[in-house]
């Protein structure tokens, strides 16, 4: 399993969970968002970070929130039940799982940087192409709830 985290430029960090068995807050917050956030702040350090992430548990947890809160990192809503506003739901991953569908590997390792490597060949237009798939996919989610009030 990996954690991946891509932004409108391209692929942030793929983390794997090597000999776990479930993503855990204690691992998201001191394995997997410090490589993420340190990744960004070498982009633009003094630029803004606003993290979009789904209802896991892990990702909900009162550890997670306040380790975002210490390194001034926004949470960007998601409602629950969906899986449409995910980028890597309905882009990344279908889109690897397309470039990696009958191969095969003979560790984990090698499981993962076949993963990094297609990931990191998508083209930048294929990203600009997916957000704003997002922002238009966000912006129906937000109309659905407005209608539903």
């Amino acid at each position: 399993m990996v954690a991946t985290f891509v932004s409108k430029a391209g692929h942030i960090a793929t983390i794997p969970l090597y000999e776990q068995r479930t993503v855990t807050a204690g691992w998201y917050t001191i394995i997997c968002l410090p490589k993420v956030i340190t990744e960004l702040r070498k982009i633009n350090p003094e630029r803004r970070i606003i993290l979009h992430q789904d209802n896991a548990s892990s990702h909900t947890a009162q550890k997670t929130r306040q380790y975002l809160t210490e390194e001034n990192v926004e949470l960007l809503d998601h409602p629950p039940y969906s899986p449409y506003l995910s980028p890597n739901d309905f882009f990344t991953f279908p889109k690897i799982k397309h470039r990696l569908r009958g191969q095969r590997f003979q560790s984990p390792e090698e499981a993962v940087d076949a993963f990094k490597n297609a990931v990191l060949d998508l083209p930048s237009n294929e990203w600009n192409k997916c957000f704003e798939n997002w922002f238009e996919r966000k912006q129906m989610c937000i109309n659905l709830l407005y209608l539903k009030k």
